[in-house]
């Protein structure tokens, strides 16, 4: 029996709760100090999730951007990078994303249905998991702590922070809130409207607040009680 994977969300927000505004290029919510403070989540973690839209949107790479905390890595015996993982249900996903050709092993995790386009489209730059019919994150985190994954960033989109929260399977919030209002009703938001464990009703465990330059970092405990 593998033990599942400690899961953090990982995001950054305007005051308003989103997490990009409607224009072409990344709105950057952070500041280079809690950029830096993000490289070393990254350093320290085993695996960094990303959705497919965000790998569209974005076209990130998604890297350890320290030479000394990816010398560090190696010399406490781990890969130079986390193990780089994605989930698309589709499969469409295009070979040219950054997201592949960039840092170490890459890890997609996709349908039956979805599998026979993605494996055809990446060829040996992934591994791709099926995790049956649809999209099971619960099966997901078993199979990453199959592989010896004990800690897993997740940093977004929402549909995943959103999925993840909803099924009771995040153990950590790191949400940092910049000081700036975007008010465009359709841009992207940290969460999408569902039903939450515990509903409106239950208030999470604030473990940690701290101020970071002209950003505030608030670390959240979603699965504890408030007086654990």
């Amino acid at each position: 029996m593998y033990v599942r994977p400690h899961v953090l969300l990982s995001v950054a927000t305007s005051i308003d709760g989103y997490i990009d505004d409607l224009g072409a290029d990344r709105l950057l919510l952070s500041n280079a100090a809690d950029f830096d403070r993000v490289d070393s989540v990254r350093a320290g973690s085993d695996a960094i999730l990303i959705g497919a839209g965000t790998i569209r949107a974005d076209n990130p790479r998604l890297l350890v951007n320290s030479a000394e905390r990816r010398k560090q890595r190696v010399a406490d015996g781990k890969p130079e990078y986390p193990l780089k993982v994605t989930v698309t249900g589709s499969g469409d996903l295009p070979a040219d994303a950054k997201f592949w050709h960039h840092g170490g092993d890459k890890l997609a995790y996709t349908t039956d249905s979805g599998r026979p386009t993605l494996t055809e489209r990446l060829g040996d730059l992934a591994v791709v998991h099926s995790l049956g019919p649809s999209i099971d994150f619960a099966a997901m985190l078993d199979d990453l702590g199959s592989r010896g994954i004990g800690r897993l960033m997740v940093e977004g989109g929402g549909s995943i922070h959103t999925a993840l929260l909803a099924e009771g399977l995040a153990d950590e919030i790191h949400m940092v809130v910049a000081p700036l209002l975007v008010g465009q009703p359709d841009a992207p938001r940290f969460l999408h409207p569902t039903a939450f464990p515990g509903g409106p009703r239950h208030r999470m465990v604030l473990a940690e607040s701290t101020q970071i330059g002209d950003v505030t970092l608030m670390r959240f405990l979603p699965g504890q009680p408030p007086d654990a």
